[in-house]
């Protein structure tokens, strides 16, 4: 009976895999590999920044799984896991709702033989009260297109005439990576937005605090990077605040643990992550205090040899002898899809399987049309830092070796080539 792969979750990490897996096994008829996602469309997660301030249209951008699916020789099903049975080897999908509420697909299970769970992460506001109701997280496409809408409204309605305020403050909590990106393109679209006539609220009556509670940002990179980005930010307008913790949020303002209170009418939560809920004592599954799989340098569960997790939702040592786990990034899902990769076609032969080791390549940081900053790490080099036109082009190239994991080299340069007529003939912001 041929060996069933189900993949649960289509980021980066997992759709690359089913598409290796895919285009390999599956074409080959070694295995059946399923990919499961509770969307029909796939759009790279560090976009979704530039989603929401409108400098990316996320439908041009976006790729489609089932034509994916139809391309590499491998199966695409539309649900959401919300169960695991590991004694009969199989998940249940709970049911899938159309926009007003009636069934589209029932309730069903799918059974496997090895089963990769890939579900990324999700938004953690540590329980702040009031964050999950006056906030916008910015985990999925709906959500970044909610936010782009709602800065919309503001702009149109100051250019009707009718906000008695000609101002726009907008409060983003976290100042990792989203948060200072996020920050960034605000900047650019409030100039991009009063140039294309919207200018009932000027440039510089976009009010942007980016609040941080740890002492710098971008406290995953070095010193010699988050300072000079520190300094970028407040030259762009940025309100910067370190060291200041959110206690509660409101319907109009942040309150910090210092009694101080941030007025804003927009607010972004974009500090912390932690892994979706229902990952937690998944039928008996090891899970730590955010949710994450916990699982061996195999990637294969602690508790169960047919059963992997990588990505964000996996808690994984990171190899060097340490307590320390794979932190979570983008880089990290797809050196760890490529060790899936070779791993799964090495069980189906009943070989060992390798371990994974995690490489830190370094970090990219855009700061939008503006510049960008970061550090690229390897062995000949050591830590090079990078910033200016090469670090953005650099940060551009990211996102072009995820393309071409998912469409090869070929119709990547047709993409790139799309991409730069398209950029040269058309507005470079979402107004709608």
């Amino acid at each position: 009976m041929t060996h069933r792969i189900v993949i649960v979750g289509g980021g980066a990490g997992g759709l690359e895999l089913a598409t290796r897996l895919g285009s390999t096994l599956g074409k080959r008829g070694q295995a059946k590999v399923v990919l499961v996602d509770a969307n029909l469309t796939h759009i790279w997660k560090p976009l979704l920044h530039e989603v929401a301030s409108g400098s990316l249209n996320s439908s041009e951008d976006e790729l489609n799984y089932v034509a994916q699916a139809k391309w590499n020789h491998f199966e695409f099903q539309l649900g959401r896991m919300s169960a695991l049975d590991r004694a009969k080897r199989r998940i249940r999908l709970a049911a899938t709702l159309d926009e007003d509420g009636g069934e589209l697909l029932p309730e069903r299970e799918l059974t496997y033989d090895s089963l990769v769970i890939a579900v990324g992460s999700t938004t953690n506001d540590f329980g702040t009260p009031g964050a999950g109701e006056h906030c916008i997280f910015l985990d999925t496409r709906e959500q970044a297109e909610r936010f782009h809408r709602q800065l919309l409204s503001h702009y149109l309605r100051a250019h009707a005439g009718r906000l008695d305020d000609s101002h726009i403050s907008v409060a983003i909590v976290g100042a990792g990576a989203t948060g200072v990106e996020l920050a960034a393109e605000l900047h650019h679209a409030a100039h991009e937005l009063a140039a294309y006539g919207l200018d009932g609220i000027q440039p510089q009556n976009m009010r942007i605090t980016l609040v941080e509670a740890g002492p710098r940002v971008l406290p995953a990179l070095p010193e010699r990077i988050s300072g000079p980005v520190h300094k970028t930010l407040e030259k762009l307008g940025v309100t910067v605040l370190t060291g200041t913790a959110v206690s509660q949020v409101n319907s109009t303002a942040l309150l910090t643990a210092q009694g101080m209170e941030i007025p804003a009418s927009l607010k972004v939560w974009a500090a912390g992550i932690r892994a979706p809920a229902f990952l937690r004592d998944l039928d008996g599954l090891e899970s730590n205090r955010i949710n994450q799989l916990v699982v061996r340098p195999t990637l294969q569960t602690t508790l169960d040899d047919n059963i992997f997790a990588f990505g964000d939702c996996a808690a994984c040592p990171i190899g060097d002898g340490s307590e320390r786990t794979v932190p979570p990034r983008a880089q990290a899902a797809h050196q760890q899809a490529s060790l899936l990769a070779k791993a799964l076609k090495l069980r189906l032969n009943g070989e060992a399987l390798p371990t994974f080791s995690y490489r830190d390549y370094g970090s990219l940081i855009s700061l939008s049309r503006f510049s960008a900053v970061g550090n690229l790490m390897g062995n000949l080099m050591g830590s090079v830092k990078l910033e200016g036109w090469l670090a953005r082009m650099f940060y551009i190239s990211l996102y072009r070796m995820h393309q071409m994991a998912l469409y090869g080299i070929f119709r990547t340069a047709l993409l790139m080539l799309s991409d730069r007529i398209g950029r040269s003939t058309e507005p470079r912001l979402k107004l709608h």
